[in-house]
């Protein structure tokens, strides 16, 4: 039996906590327009915050874990 396939938005808002817990840019964002890049800059938003809070990478992919 074949795996459906993931969410992309959730998997954009993942990739995008991911730039932003390891402080890359907001311009790097691979989506132009639409609910992916929405979806996008809201995780890269989360996980700025997240890195200002003192979460290193592990502790983020934890938090991760949990949506």
């Amino acid at each position: 039996m074949r795996r459906p396939k993931r969410d992309m938005v959730k998997r954009a808002f993942e990739r995008g906590y991911q730039f932003g817990l390891s402080g890359r840019s907001r311009e790097d964002c691979p989506h132009r327009g639409g609910p992916h890049q929405t979806s996008w800059l809201q995780g890269w938003r989360e996980g700025r915050i997240d890195k200002w809070n003192g979460l290193n990478g592990i502790t983020g992919c934890h938090k991760l874990s949990g949506f």
